[in-house]
């Protein structure tokens, strides 16, 4: 006689299908409405069957994080260390702008599962074994994704910097006295540190090369 399936296994779906969903409906309606009910109506389910999958909902919030991180995992890819950081860096500012709704959770919460801490690992061992001692490569690691993930909370929270009629926008700024601000303004009107893609590469290439110091 087969086994008898769980009501997990009947549902047909999986721990990543779940993690994905609450991604996606944090992105839509915000992290403070995700609920285990409302997920479970999203995978039209009852909201006992996502137990099967995360025990809690701490354990789905942490879930959350290491599928973000599970994207920027990728980076740490073979060549220079300096190249492998770049490349991480680059794939985490993509994954949480893609995830909006999980930044607060990127920012807040602390590395745990051990899919999220084997991207610590990866990256840690990377550095290691190109001659950082321990202290260092810890460091490095932590201040470029503390970094990454407050460039992309900025770009997600604020918005583009030239949004008409936005306090800060390029509008606004060319309202400004010239006098006094001469050089905002000139910077305004020929947008010139207006791109957040360039800041973002301006400002890794800089701590990445002050780690090598």
């Amino acid at each position: 006689m087969a086994a008898k399936r769980t009501r997990a296994e009947r549902a047909g779906i999986s721990r990543e299908q779940v993690l994905d969903a609450a991604l996606a409906f944090a992105d839509r309606d915000g992290l403070a409405a995700l609920s285990m009910r409302k997920l479970g109506a999203e995978l039209g389910v009852e909201a006992m069957t996502l137990y099967h999958y995360v025990p809690n909902k701490d354990a789905l919030l942490d879930g959350m994080v290491e599928r973000v991180m599970s994207q920027a995992d990728a980076g740490f890819a073979d060549g220079p260390w300096s190249t492998a950081l770049a490349d991480y860096a680059r794939a985490l500012r993509k994954a949480l702008l893609a995830h909006p709704g999980a930044l607060p959770l990127v920012a807040t919460r602390p590395a745990v599962t051990p899919a999220t801490l084997r991207t610590a690992e990866r990256g840690l061992a990377m550095l290691v074994q190109a001659g950082f001692e321990l202290g260092p490569a810890l460091d490095a690691l932590n201040s470029l994704t503390l970094f990454v993930v407050a460039h992309a909370n900025s770009e997600a929270r604020i918005g583009p910097v030239n949004e008409a009629g936005d306090p800060g926008s390029v509008d606004f700024l060319k309202t400004l006295d010239e006098q006094e601000f001469p050089l905002i303004i000139r910077a305004a009107k020929t947008g010139v540190g207006t791109d957040d893609q360039a800041r973002f590469e301006y400002a890794i290439a800089a701590l990445i090369r002050g780690f090598g110091c």
